[in-house]
């Protein structure tokens, strides 16, 4: 849209379908989305329109929510999701407390996906070939990239916490600053947009797949969550001596009751899975520990006012406001129900049956298909479309032969 349009209130419309395209670019039948394919209007949040620091050209990007003509907000749309989860705990006095970690790779150009991803040239003429996690130097050779990230990141009023060299060949992570889930939503979202745009423009590419490379850990976007009162900021997790609250281990029997339902809404692809069947912390399961990695829901070391619930399900390329409102859901069904949390497991362990989680698109389509609870929490409308949308993703999938059928399966009898 143009400036003046965008500024004189010129409406922008967008058909239902849109929300519910694959990602290979088709649509899942009419019927999912309305058989008369009805427009959405969408209306720019007004704290999040931003100046975009990296184009030459002036050019500005608005974060909008797709709402029915009547005003009310779209059941297809995952940022209204969000917001009606968020309603739900205001309904209670309560207030979510989240902050997102996010993993990403930086690679050279990729220009035939039949070739496995590398590391872009260092300044010495090398590639990165071994782990440098946390290394003060290992990401020199991209120091002009990091550079602008850092600066369109300040123009954008994104916040960081912390930015390091994770695991992987060329991967790393930044940490952005708790706060309200619908804003660190919103900030993810631009921080992965910036990322990309940032990459082109120094000749690289940005990615956010779950699992880029082989025998090497994949990308995470754990996500860190306390609840306080509202008006006042206290923790419901601890209680005035410090000690865990029964609301804290309800949050937690929560997301143990929920999250294989919901493994679908934050492992969305099939990549997603082959970093999840191929664990480097990356668990797969719904136990829960203090501090311990190869839990799928962690407690990190932490005073009794930022203790937290850390789920490490969601990957990297998870959709931030489907992941967070579904890991809120979940948690707000603990407290709701009262469920109790299992007992905490430590060390090396034997994740028990029942805390298993899917380790298949397939599987995990068919568990959220399955499931009340996720049409209960997020409305017939949204589950069944989104079921219908990655029915074609696998579908897709599954009619291509991969390298691996042709190099080992062809010489078979």
């Amino acid at each position: 849209m143009t400036a003046e349009g965008f500024l004189e209130g010129r409406r922008l419309q967008l058909a239902r379908g849109v929300l519910l395209q694959c990602i290979m670019g088709g649509y899942p039948p009419a019927r999912f989305y309305g058989s008369d394919d009805g427009d959405l209007v969408l209306n720019a949040e007004p704290t999040q329109i931003h100046r975009l620091p990296w184009s030459s050209t002036p050019r500005a990007l608005a974060i909008c929510d797709a709402d029915e003509l009547d005003g009310r907000g779209s059941g297809l749309s995952t940022r209204t999701l969000l917001k009606q989860v968020l309603a739900r705990y205001a309904s209670h006095g309560l207030q979510p407390v989240v902050a997102t970690e996010l993993e990403f790779f930086v690679f050279a150009p990729n220009p035939d996906p039949q070739q496995p991803f590398q590391p872009p040239l260092g300044l010495d003429g090398r590639r990165e070939s071994g782990g440098s996690a946390f290394g003060v130097g290992s990401h020199n050779g991209l120091r002009a990239f990091f550079d602008e990230v850092y600066q369109c990141m300040a123009a954008l009023g994104l916040p960081r916490d912390t930015f390091m060299h994770e695991m992987g060949l060329s991967q790393f992570e930044i940490n952005l600053l708790h706060g309200d889930p619908l804003l660190l939503a919103d900030q993810t979202f631009l921080f992965k947009h910036l990322l990309k745009e940032v990459a082109l423009k120094h000749g690289l590419i940005a990615v956010c797949m779950a699992k880029p490379l082989a025998q090497t850990p994949g990308s995470s976007m754990h996500i860190h969550q306390s609840v306080v009162e509202q008006g006042n900021g206290r923790t419901i997790f601890s209680d005035e001596q410090g000690r865990a609250t029964p609301a804290f281990y309800q949050f937690i029997g929560g997301q143990q009751a929920a999250l294989a339902d919901f493994t679908l809404l934050f492992a969305p692809h099939v990549n997603s899975y082959q970093r999840l069947c191929h664990p480097y912390a990356s668990p797969n399961n719904a136990c829960w520990s203090t501090d311990n990695r190869a839990a799928g829901l962690r407690i990190p070391a932490s005073s009794p006012a930022a203790r937290r619930v850390e789920n490490r399900l969601p990957g990297a390329d998870a959709n931030p406001y489907l992941a967070l409102a579904a890991s809120l859901a979940a948690g707000l069904y603990g407290i709701e129900q009262q469920l109790q949390a299992s007992a905490p497991l430590q060390g090396e362990f034997e994740v028990p049956d029942e805390l298993m989680l899917p380790c298949t698109l397939h599987a995990a389509l068919e568990r959220l298909r399955r499931s009340q609870l996720a049409v209960e929490l997020f409305g017939q409308e949204f589950i069944a479309g989104y079921i219908a949308s990655k029915t074609l993703e696998l579908d897709s999938f599954f009619d291509e032969i991969t390298p691996w059928e042709r190099r080992v399966l062809a010489a078979q009898a």
